[in-house]
């Protein structure tokens, strides 16, 4: 049986704004959000609330990188948490059909489609409004995270 001690992993798609999915024990979506960050010393200081505000992680997955990205596994280290750098075309050709990522932008439509799946089969709180881009891809990102990592064993039908 998991509890919310049990490790969780967190997903963030790298930007100033910045989308977050929030992964439990049992492999299934929690929470997830969208979050501007006016500058890059603003991100760092907004990681550390993060991370604070977040239940016991195991791992963090990053798609990106660059000063971002540093930032993410510096806090990561500080905190002993594994962290995962990955690019989209990692987690899109395990989650796409070839035809839905033809393209930055028809990949990035097609993320809110399967992200929404997502959502729905993990019984997490519906979107009360439009699902960003950064919201929907940290979903994914961290659905390929909770797989890779052992916490879902076989991937949803979505």
């Amino acid at each position: 049986m998991n509890t919310d001690s049990d490790p969780h992993l967190l997903a963030v798609d790298l930007g100033l704004r910045t989308g977050l999915a929030l992964y439990g024990p049992t492999g299934r979506l929690q929470s997830y959000r969208s979050k501007h960050f006016s500058s890059l010393r603003v991100l760092r200081r907004g990681i550390a609330s993060i991370l604070r505000e977040s239940p016991p992680l195991g791992w963090i997955w990053i798609e990106g990188g660059g000063e971002i990205a540093e930032a993410w596994a510096k806090h990561a280290g500080l905190h002993k948490i594994a962290l995962h750098q990955i690019q989209a075309s990692d987690w899109r050709v395990g989650l796409m059909l070839p035809r839905q990522q033809r393209n930055a932008s028809v990949a990035k439509r097609e993320a809110g489609g399967l992200a929404r799946k997502v959502i729905e089969w993990s019984g997490a709180p519906r979107p009360k409004g439009p699902l960003r881009h950064d919201a929907a891809e940290a979903i994914l990102i961290g659905l390929h995270g909770v797989h890779s990592v052992g916490l879902l064993r076989t991937m949803p039908e979505l």
